[in-house]
C-alpha cells in the first residue's frame, strides 16, 4: 500500500466530480477542495441536493458568473449554491454545472443525501448525479459495519434487499460491496472511518469485492491508502 494525497488516490480529474454515498461527503468535498487549491487549482464546491455553507470559505449565492470568477482569482476555493429558506442550507446553484466547469478547473458536487447514516442504498430518484460529471466517487462509512442494517443504512429496506439480507441483520463489509456492485453507480469508492485495526480489516474485506477501484482511510486522521 502507498500513501499519497487523497485527490491523487481517487484520481480526481478536471471537470465535474460527483460524490455520493454516506459517512462524510461534505468533509470529503472540503478535503479534496483544499488539496486541489493548495496545488494551485481553482475549485468550486456545490451540491445537487442540500449542503450547509462552509464557514471558512466564500459561499457564493449570486447568479453572475463574473462574481464567481472574481472570487476564484482571490481564493481559488469557493462554494456556490442557492439558499434554501428556513434551513440554513444551500441547494443547487443558479448557474449551471456546465458554466461552473468553465469557470473553475474542478467542480466537486455533493450529489446525494444520507440522513447522517454511515451506509446508503438508493431509491429510484437518487442520487442526483449531474450529467456533466466525468466520475462518481461513492463514500462508505465503515462505522456502520457490525450494526443492524435498519440503524446503519439510509434506505435500509433497499440496502437489505440488494444485499440479500433482512433489515434486522447486522451490516457486513460484504453487504456494502454487494450493494455498490449491484447499483453500479460508482467509478471508485472511498471507505472512510477506517481508524482502528478492526475497521481497517472491515474496509479491506469490502474493497476487495468491488467492481471498481477503492481507497481506504480516515478523513479525520488524514490518512489514506489505495487498496
Amino acid at each position: 500500500m502507498e500513501y499519497t494525497r487523497l485527490q491523487q488516490l481517487l484520481e480526481i480529474r478536471p471537470g465535474v466530480t460527483a460524490v455520493i454515498g454516506s459517512g462524510g461527503k461534505t468533509t470529503l468535498l472540503r478535503t479534496l477542495g483544499q488539496e486541489l487549491s493548495d496545488g494551485g487549482h481553482t475549485v468550486i464546491l456545490c451540491t445537487t441536493t442540500k449542503i450547509f455553507p462552509f464557514p471558512d470559505l466564500p459561499n457564493l449565492t449570486g447568479k453572475l458568473p463574473e462574481s464567481i470568477e472574481d472570487q476564484l482569482r482571490l481564493h481559488r476555493l469557493v462554494c456556490a449554491g442557492t439558499p434554501l429558506p428556513g434551513t440554513g442550507k444551500l441547494t443547487v446553484p443558479d448557474i449551471s454545472m456546465g458554466v461552473l466547469a468553465r469557470l473553475a478547473e474542478y467542480v466537486l458536487v455533493e450529489a446525494d443525501g444520507s440522513a447522517r447514516r454511515p451506509l446508503k442504498a438508493h431509491s429510484a430518484h437518487e442520487p442526483v448525479i449531474p450529467p456533466e460529471a466525468n466520475q462518481t466517487v461513492c463514500l462508505v462509512g465503515v462505522s456502520g459495519f457490525g450494526t443492524a442494517i435498519s440503524q446503519a443504512a439510509h434506505r435500509p429496506e433497499i440496502f437489505a434487499a440488494l444485499a440479500g439480507k433482512r433489515p434486522e441483520n447486522l451490516a457486513q463489509p460484504e453487504d456494502a460491496a454487494e450493494v455498490i456492485n449491484r447499483e453500479g453507480l460508482a467509478s471508485r469508492c472511498f471507505f472512510n472511518q477506517a481508524d482502528t485495526p478492526e475497521r481497517w480489516e472491515w474496509a479491506r474485506r469490502a474493497a476487495v469485492r468491488l467492481n471498481c477501484p477503492a481507497v481506504v482511510g480516515s478523513l479525520q486522521k488524514e490518512v489514506y491508502f489505495s487498496c
